[in-house]
């Protein structure tokens, strides 16, 4: 058998790298039976594995994201309460790219709009978070007003970047 995801992805230490994420990418579109072993690695006792796993995920989702419709409901059980950020932020951009079932839909814009009601979460989340819950927002699925208090929140956020973002998404709304 081949190397583990696991293994794969611990590859590359405990570092900012994404050590051989791209190899566990191409095997899994390659052999979409292994989508389930990377959706494990979400789970692992290694936060660097988590992190790999969850942007290899992300990008597997950009191509065939019905691919990861069959995890949403799992995704929700299982990691809607996962503090790590680079969960979140991963998971903000597969709400936006896959299709969602109603009851998903408002799970999603409920868990969103709960990670943007405070002004001290991850910049990467905070910005990810808006993009999708803006994209919601503009399709009709959640009220603009309601956008626009959590975009004014993070107007104050500590982040140069997330002000930028949110002063840039509230006059999209003008």
């Amino acid at each position: 058998m081949s190397e583990t995801f696991t293994d794969m992805l611990a590859v590359g230490g405990k570092s900012n790298s994404l050590g051989e994420v791209n190899e566990v990418i191409e095997l899994a579109l390659n052999d979409r039976t292994r989508l389930e072993e990377l959706y494990m690695c979400l789970f692992d006792e290694d936060a660097w594995i988590r992190m790999r796993a969850a942007d290899a995920l992300e990008k597997i989702c950009r191509v065939h994201p019905a691919w990861v419709e069959p995890y949403i409901d799992r995704i929700q059980a299982d990691l809607s309460d996962n503090q790590q950020a680079s969960i979140q932020w991963h998971l903000a951009q597969i709400y936006q790219q896959v299709n969602l079932t109603t009851a998903q839909k408002q799970y999603a814009l409920s868990w969103l709009a709960k990670l943007l009601s405070s002004n001290k979460i991850d910049w990467i989340v905070a910005a990810n978070s808006m993009k999708t819950l803006v994209y919601f927002t503009q399709k009709g699925d959640y009220p603009k007003e309601a956008m626009i208090r959590l975009l004014t929140l993070q107007l104050h956020h500590k982040s140069n970047a997330v002000v930028k973002k949110a002063s840039k998404f509230m006059s999209d709304f003008s």
